[in-house]
Parts: structure tokens; sequence; C-alpha cells
């Protein structure tokens, strides 16, 4: 083998078997479960994956901010979530819309960072905050991946630490407008 392959050999496996190379790279190790939809205006940094199709985004008021949130209205695109994104934008996240206020439980599998969860009422009531649920890896065992469920419509995905800085707690209220997706 040349030393050139034996190198590139080298940064594949680094690339599939390390956990912080999983972390910090935007490229093959992270393609293989990245969502190809979500849009460029709530990451920090290019995409690992890019698609035809991209998630609609919405600006949600919380207060005195202003969040931009891709929008997950599907099953498909909730299952998928932020799987494999290495960093969001300041106030960027993900909004995940159901049909009505009921117990959502999220699975952080393939998380690669921390994230803040918010879950919120269909009267825009802020019911619950995961502050700092902890990332996993592409090699963190199933049973080991953190789990967190609250009541509301909708969950709000932001980086960890973002919901304290930006004061959005339990019983404020968040402005989600109408219209602005379809779920």
């Amino acid at each position: 083998m040349s030393r050139r392959a034996a190198a590139l050999v080298t940064l594949l496996a680094a690339s599939l078997w390390s956990p912080a190379a999983a972390r910090a790279s935007q490229g093959f190790a992270t393609q293989a479960c990245a969502n190809p939809e979500i849009p460029a205006s709530i990451l920090a940094g290019r995409a690992a994956v890019r698609g035809s199709l991209t998630m609609p985004s919405i600006v949600v008021r919380a207060g005195r901010v202003a969040l931009r949130l891709a929008v997950a209205n599907s099953e498909h695109r909730r299952e998928r979530g932020l799987m494999c994104v290495t960093a969001l934008r300041p106030r960027g996240g993900m909004l995940f819309v159901f049909a009505s206020d009921a117990i959502q439980t999220f699975w952080m599998k393939n998380t690669l960072i921390p994230l803040d969860m918010v879950w919120v009422r269909a009267d825009g009531r802020i019911d619950e905050v995961a502050a700092e649920v902890p990332a996993s890896t592409r090699t963190t065992p199933d049973d080991a991946v953190a789990r967190r469920s609250g009541r509301g419509r909708y969950v709000i995905e932001l980086a960890g630490g973002e919901a304290r800085r930006d004061g959005i707690a339990v019983g404020r209220r968040v402005l989600i407008p109408r219209g602005g997706y379809q779920r």
C-alpha cells in the first residue's frame, strides 16, 4: 500500500471511530446521518450534506429575542431533527410541530452537541425546559443516549445554554406565527 493510501485509510478510520472527530467533522463521518433538509440559516458553518429540499424556517419571538428555527413538521423531519449537526448559530435551532398538546418524548441519538429543549403548549406557554441535554456520539450505546419528555404541541431545540441566556423559562410565553409552517 502506498504512503498516500495508508494515510487516507488512517484518516478515514479516525473520522469513523473517534468521537472527537465525529463531533468536529463536517465531512465524511457526519454525512451518513446528516439531515440534508436543514436550512443553512440556522447552522454555524456549512452543512455536512446539502439536499435539493430545505425545511421551512420561521422566526419565533421568545420575550425580547427572535429565534430563527427550522420547522420539523412531518414525522420524517421530526425523526431526523438536528442529528449530526455540529454547531448552531446563536438563537438558531429547530421547532418540532405536533398535532396537539401531548407528552412528547425525544431520544437524542446522533445529537452531537448539547441542546436545550423547550416544550411549548398550543397557547404559547412554556411548560418544560430541559437544559443542556447531553450530546451523544455515533458510537454511544442506545441505552446511554439521553431521553427527555415534556408536554406541548411544540418543542424548540436550541444550542445548550441558549434558553438560560435568553430568559426562556417555564411559564413564559413564546409567539409562534400561525401559517408560517404546515403540519
